[in-house]
């Protein structure tokens, strides 16, 4: 699996560019099978979750030309649809819970769908109501086979509906509305998650010919067309590499730029963190941020210890749940942690606690973070990447941390960050890949 080993307490300094947003590299990926015609993609981050994604689509007869620097082509135009029944393609698509999305591209296109249950991070409940709720709604029937794990969808006719979805899921809003592109008549999906990945994938559908209004909104309507044609994206940087590199600047005491950053698309992640008081410098489209030997926690106006929590867009995301958590481990005062969405994913602070921070977890979802304002450095220790973003805070406390730091199970990391342990020694970090 691999290992890295980290000799902390180096500070950083350079330059680092965010890699292609991952979230939104599975969406437009998966997009790809609504036409027979020519797609390219742009900006396509090389990292296992993605890569794997690939190898899936080639697999189902997709034809796929790796051009380097981030750009791939494809083309659907002879895809096998019995290599749905396969073994091999069980294999593939349970390893990985993004391949959940080619459902809606299969089902609008081809009126049947297979897939094994997904996998991904263990991270709490992940149900899939959203995504067959909305299949249904739109003409699709579902079955679930207990013994085999498979889900088989069929519709001979798909037609346009007003969809209430139950939550604002990223990927249920993907799947459904990538099944009514070509249903007949007109569909609205309410309560639709409006992330800027999801406008990406909106805009990419447009510019394929489909009929997407209020993007960017959570009221999208779709006129069905009768078919799609082949288009030219580019991905936007990954937010959550972005977030990353914002907290290990802080939490290293390190002065970083963070290049190309899309500043209009980040929402609120600048802010979040700047309410740990950590300084943050917009010059251009790149983010600066200085080498801070301390940084506070701002209280609320009246006071009070300050609430943190995650909300779907254009709320704080729960992906950098876990790095604000660890960046606030050095800051001054205390903050409480709220991750509303998975109730697995704190379960990471015990590896931390280890190395000395002060963390209260008051249940699964809920965490206290009593700031160490510099008064002691972290302790090295080993320890085991549970999941990608869990993974990294890891990394990012291991690099703050006085002495040796091992991680075992990096290739959680791997399905997330690009080349991370290159990048970061271009910074200055002392961190080593070892293969297992």
């Amino acid at each position: 699996m691999g290992t890295f080993k980290i000799n902390g307490g180096n500070r950083l300094k350079g330059e680092i560019t965010p890699q292609g947003a991952k979230n939104e590299a599975l969406q437009v990926v998966c997009a790809v099978l609504m036409t027979s015609e020519k797609v390219t993609l742009h900006n396509l981050p090389d990292i296992r979750d993605v890569n794997f994604l690939i190898d899936l689509l080639a697999a189902l007869g997709v034809k796929v030309d790796r051009a380097g620097n981030g750009t791939v082509h494809f083309q659907a135009n002879n895809v096998n649809i019995d290599y749905l029944h396969s073994e091999d393609f069980k294999k593939r698509a349970a390893s990985l819970r993004g391949s959940i999305m080619i459902m809606g591209p299969l089902l609008t296109r081809f009126k049947k769908a297979y897939m094994p249950k997904p996998g991904g991070d263990k991270i709490g409940a992940r149900p899939l109501d959203t995504h067959f709720l909305g299949f249904t709604k739109l003409g699709a029937t579902f079955d679930y086979n207990n013994k085999t794990g498979f889900y088989t969808l069929n519709a001979d006719k798909l037609e346009g509906k007003y969809i209430l979805l139950d939550e604002p899921s990223v990927t249920g809003t993907a799947n459904v509305l990538m099944t009514a592109i070509m249903a007949k008549g007109k569909t609205t999906i309410y309560n639709a998650a409006c992330e800027p990945y999801l406008q990406q994938l909106c805009s990419m559908l447009n510019s394929m010919g489909a009929k997407i209004t209020g993007v960017g909104s959570n009221l999208l309507t779709i006129e069905g067309v009768s078919d799609l044609g082949g288009c030219v994206h580019t991905l936007l940087p990954d937010f959550i590499e972005v977030g990353s590199f914002i907290g290990m600047a802080a939490l290293t005491q390190s002065e970083i730029t963070i290049k190309n950053c899309r500043i209009d698309m980040l929402g609120r992640i600048p802010d979040t963190f700047r309410r740990l008081g950590i300084e943050i410098e917009f010059r251009g489209d790149d983010i600066f941020i200085p080498t801070q030997e301390r940084y506070e926690i701002k209280r609320m106006i009246d006071g009070t210890i300050p609430t943190i929590y995650d909300a779907p867009w254009p709320g704080f995301t729960p992906d950098l749940i876990s790095i604000l958590l660890v960046t606030a481990l050095q800051a001054k005062g205390t903050v409480l942690l709220h991750q509303k969405m998975f109730d697995s994913r704190l379960f990471f602070i015990d590896r931390l606690k280890d190395m000395g921070a002060q963390i209260i977890l008051c249940d699964p979802h809920r965490a206290t973070i009593i700031g160490l304002d510099r008064e002691r450095p972290l302790k090295g220790t080993s320890m085991s990447s549970p999941d990608i973003r869990a993974g990294v805070s890891l990394l990012i406390a291991a690099l703050s941390a006085e002495g040796e730091s091992t991680i075992s199970n990096i290739h959680q990391i791997d399905r997330g960050y690009q080349y991370i342990d290159k990048r970061l020694q271009a910074l200055g970090a002392d961190i080593t890949r070892i293969e297992s």
